[in-house]
């Protein structure tokens, strides 16, 4: 069966909502997404700003697995750099502890220069500093023991409480675009989870890159790959069309902020190679036209739309794993909260049935 969730982004890009109101309405969705069946609800770790302003990830879960029972609980996700493997490794353990085994742990390196500075991390660091941190917490989550001899996290031998109550196997996820974190999330032993910002047909050469290490690594086919997508579900396609565009369209102009993706500060800086690019292509064809394409990789419309698209992405990508972001640029929250209901009644029981097969790429 299709794996379906939800991914709470945390903006305050309707003018005029408080924060405080913003957390409500989103951990309300959460709420509302396990009553209507979805499998995963997700949240983001971002600070500062009102593109998003999720300081603490795994607070949010451990808060979610008191006001649910049975829904997944994933970070997408704990940002290694501007976090301290041992207390990652600590709060990892006590949320899945609480939650009796909810826990989906979802990591990356980061990208906004606007939010490494106040760290006081370079970005040239980013890189090194996730790839001595992420094995480090993995192998913690395993055995209930952390301990580190890298130049950023030197970590003495110690014993954690809560102990591990199961294995994270099958519960890793690693953001990854570029192709150093394809490498890393192969290594780990993680999903694979990607946030869309191209159509799928475009992104394929780093998702059959990915499936190609994952099996030379370990000798057995790659998990589903998890998407991330905006998604705006009404009965009324034509009136769903004009929603979802100004939302996204706001959504991505507040990203290409946030994270200056038209920016000249990517070029030649290591690691970064793949966004210099991104960059250089946006200052090409122009924001606005970028983001349309944006906004036309995302799931919108009425029922049979979206499962049409739903359907087309199985058909070019096989195995894969869903997660929804129901509330973006600033789109009000009884929208909101109608279209993850709409998407639930109309769309989720047949898209259930649309995960595509395992895919080898090695034969």
């Amino acid at each position: 069966m299709l794996h379906i969730g939800i991914n709470l982004g945390f903006s305050t890009l309707r003018p005029g909502i408080t924060d405080e109101e913003m957390y409500h309405g989103e951990l309300d969705l959460a709420v509302q997404a396990e009553a209507l069946g979805y499998d995963a609800v997700w949240a983001v770790e971002h600070h500062f700003e009102d593109y998003s302003l999720c300081p603490d990830n795994l607070l949010v879960m451990a808060h979610l697995a008191g006001r649910t029972s049975r829904i997944l609980l994933g970070t997408a996700a704990v940002i290694l750099p501007w976090n301290d493997p041992l207390r990652v490794a600590e709060k990892a353990l006590m949320v899945d502890t609480i939650s009796r085994g909810r826990l989906l742990l979802g990591i990356g390196r980061g990208l906004s220069r606007k939010e490494f500075e106040p760290f006081r991390i370079p970005l040239s660091e980013t890189r090194e500093r996730f790839d001595e941190a992420a094995p480090m917490i993995f192998e913690a989550l395993e055995t209930g023991v952390i301990e580190g001899k890298g130049p950023y996290y030197p970590q003495p031998r110690a014993e954690l409480r809560p102990r591990p109550r199961g294995s994270f196997l099958g519960r890793r996820y690693c953001v990854a675009g570029s192709p150093d974190s394809l490498v890393m999330a192969a290594k780990l032993r993680a999903k694979l989870m990607s946030f869309i910002v191209r159509p799928v047909p475009d992104l394929m050469p780093n998702f059959t890159r990915y499936r190609e290490l994952y099996e030379t690594e370990h000798g057995e086919i790659a998990p589903s790959i998890s998407l991330s997508v905006n998604m705006y579900c009404h009965e009324d396609d034509e009136l769903a069309r004009e929603r979802h565009f100004e939302y996204v369209n706001r959504f991505f102009m507040a990203n290409v902020e946030h994270y200056e993706m038209a920016g000249e500060h990517f070029a030649g800086l290591k690691g970064h190679e793949r966004y210099a690019d991104n960059a250089a292509y946006f200052r090409r064809i122009g924001l606005e036209k970028a983001a349309n394409d944006y906004a036309a990789t995302a799931l919108w419309g009425n029922p049979k739309r979206i499962l049409g698209q739903i359907e087309a992405i199985r058909d070019v990508l096989g195995d894969f794993e869903l997660s929804l972001a129901p509330s973006f640029g600033g789109m009000p929250y009884d929208q909101a909260r109608a279209s993850l209901e709409l998407f639930a009644r109309e769309v989720m029981p047949k898209a259930r049935g649309m995960r595509g097969e395992p895919v080898s790429v090695l034969g």
